[in-house]
């Protein structure tokens, strides 16, 4: 009789105890009124082809209602977390109790007993502490959500809400992320992938651990055959298709360059950032991943450049790839737009472009020949002296002495006009030696530049976004304007392209040629302090740079080495899946009676003797 009289005081102090934490616990639960997370917008940076390559802040995906969860997601999530979800009012005891049974068994931690609803409870309104408080509160409002709100509704916010690795919250953030796809689009194998993130977002991530991803969702799919959910023909059709996963990997490291390069573009377009935002780049990460690999196989080959950088762009000014140094984790400094370097005679390109323009021809004969300027002589390359030569062998072979020739002959005024003209930012000194490239340019600038040859004469504004809209498709800002229009005549584009077309072909840029017609130009500064290759083929131009942060001279590497090299190798890979193209350029933007006058002009302000008729030769190089 005492021991029960003990029992029964035991048990209502138990009560008591019991009651007193459950009221306490009501009485201190956090505020329930919303389930709207505190946080900062994220901003999510995809490829031209809607591939997500980078990502601030944390990616919240657009809200999926239940209805259009794909029935296998659902199934593979409660065979995951919870298979009596639709049977319990929030708190599974059964899971409970046979989570502290193995738990017991195994001496270890290997189960939990939480059920979805107690894990939405902890993601919406509780701390990550390990306490009985939190535990209590974790239960309580399991209870409330489950009176609130329906299982389906309860399902679909745990879904929408839920952390599934690489920055991704929500199944549709997920799937964007490793899929490319909505979410409504998934396949079994990819419902069991996105099913096994919950266990361990970080560890079965198929981004950076594939095998472990692929066991785990291998899991999913038996234990969901196991339930009936699936036949075995089903997991075994959708182990097969897992193997074209395995193209699973992160964007290019390298891709950061460009990333950081838009980052304060996206602010000056839109102005502050107050909602999640998702930036349409011109990115192509194909291209990136090969301009990565090229340089990097490249490179080795000569150590004394410690840093190489690379460009391309489509033929509309948009950035296709950058490289900005060898290597993003040792230097965040990126070398194609914030390093300014002596272009050598990638300058050139505007010096004859001029020329071109005010009278000269390609057939022209100028005597390359020792040349002083108040003091000044310009020296050739190996301190060489030809004699007569024609222009276009000229600039194929870089002559140093005639580039400053022309240039001084037409004026230099006129070369620095075309260099703005064409896009060149940077100042440029009003010097003998500017025909020489001593003014520093950057490789994004000097590249554009190019591309206004390769865009058929039109001048282009370099850009990388395309346009910018929220998670809800609101447009918030699009792209509408390429270029300022005509900027080069039909004849300047097309004879000043087959003098490029002879550099690679016959010139200092030969190690440059590919299987397809391409034009382009080399560049070495003084004591071989830089080293340039820039040029196009009639899709794409890439321009290439070598040299030291510090500004010291390399050994043997001139524009027509290693940038070169690095030029070709980039481009045979580019266009492994393009048919080679003529680089042909009309003369639709002008009439036939414009042309005529044109060419007149031409011949009456000729200023040398040309080795055939000036009118011949002009007539054969412009049809």
């Amino acid at each position: 009789m005492k021991a029960l009289r003990w029992l029964l005081v035991i048990f209502i102090w138990l009560v008591l105890l019991s009651s007193m934490a459950v009221t306490w616990s009501l009485l201190n639960l956090p505020e329930t009124e919303s389930i709207q997370i505190s946080r900062q917008p994220s901003i999510t940076f995809l490829d031209k082809d809607g591939r997500i390559i980078a990502s601030y802040g944390d990616i919240y995906g657009k809200s999926i209602k239940f209805n259009n969860l794909p029935k296998n997601l659902i199934n593979a999530v409660i065979v995951t977390e919870d298979q009596r979800f639709f049977n319990h009012y929030g708190v599974d005891i059964k899971g409970v109790l046979r989570a502290i049974y193995v738990n017991l068994r195994e001496r270890r931690i290997v189960q939990g007993g939480s059920t979805i609803t107690q894990q939405l409870a902890k993601n919406l309104f509780l701390t990550p502490e390990r306490s009985f408080t939190r535990k209590l509160h974790e239960l309580i409002l399991s209870l409330w959500l489950e009176l609130r709100f329906s299982k389906k509704q309860i399902l679909s916010i745990y879904l929408n809400r839920v952390y599934l690795g690489s920055g991704t919250y929500g199944v549709q953030a997920a799937s964007e992320k490793y899929f490319n796809k909505k979410v409504e689009e998934l396949n079994l194998y990819e419902c069991a992938v996105i099913a096994s993130l919950l266990k361990a977002p970080s560890r079965y991530n198929p981004i950076a651990n594939k095998e472990l991803s692929q066991e785990r969702a291998s899991l999913v799919l038996e234990n969901m055959a196991k339930r009936k959910m699936i036949s075995q023909a089903n997991v075994k059709e959708a182990k097969f298709n897992n193997k074209k996963y395995s193209k699973f990997t992160t964007p290019p490291k390298s891709t950061r360059y460009f990333i950081d390069w838009l980052l304060p573009r996206v602010k000056a377009y839109i102005g502050e950032i107050n909602e999640d935002l998702i930036v349409r780049t011109t990115l192509d990460v194909k291209l990136q991943k090969i301009a990565e690999d090229s340089l990097n196989e490249v490179t080795k080959n000569y150590p004394s450049a410690d840093q190489s950088a690379l460009v391309s762009l489509n033929l509309e000014g948009g950035v296709i790839s950058m490289i900005g140094g060898r290597d993003y984790g040792d230097s965040q400094f990126n070398r194609v737009t914030q390093a300014k370097r002596q272009p050598g005679s990638a300058f050139k390109l505007f010096v004859y472009l001029a020329g071109l323009e005010n009278g000269f021809a390609p057939d022209d004969l100028v005597v390359d020949s020792k040349i002083d300027i108040n003091g000044w002589s310009p020296k050739n390359y190996k301190d060489k002296y030809i004699g007569e030569v024609s222009v276009e062998d000229a600039f194929s072979n870089s002559i140093n002495t005639v580039a400053v020739k022309i240039s001084e002959d037409i004026g230099r005024e006129k070369v620095i006009k075309m260099a703005k003209l064409m896009g060149i930012t940077s100042p440029i000194l009003n010097s003998p030696s500017l025909a020489l490239g001593t003014s520093e340019v950057n490789l994004l600038e000097l590249t554009a530049a190019y591309d206004v040859l390769a865009n058929n004469g039109n001048g282009v504004f370099v850009h990388g976004i395309r346009s910018i809209e929220n998670t809800e498709g609101k447009n918030l800002f699009t792209r509408k304007i390429q270029g300022p229009g005509k900027v080069l005549n039909s004849y300047t584009v097309k004879t000043m392209t087959k003098m490029m077309e002879q550099t690679i072909l016959n010139g200092t840029g030969r190690k440059a040629k590919i299987n397809r017609p391409a034009a382009g130009k080399t560049g070495t500064s003084q004591s071989l302090r830089d080293a340039w290759f820039v040029g196009f083929t009639s899709n794409i131009v890439v321009g290439v740079w070598f040299g030291n942060d510090d500004d010291s001279p390399m050994e043997k590497i001139t524009g027509g080495t290693a940038p070169a090299i690095l030029w070709g190798e980039f481009m045979k890979k580019a266009h492994s899946d393009i048919q080679p193209q003529a680089l042909n350029f009309g003369i639709t933007d002008d009439s036939l009676e414009s042309t005529k006058s044109k060419i007149r002009k031409l011949i009456e302000k000729s200023r040398v003797q040309p080795k055939k008729n000036v009118f011949e030769s002009i007539l054969e190089n412009f049809f």
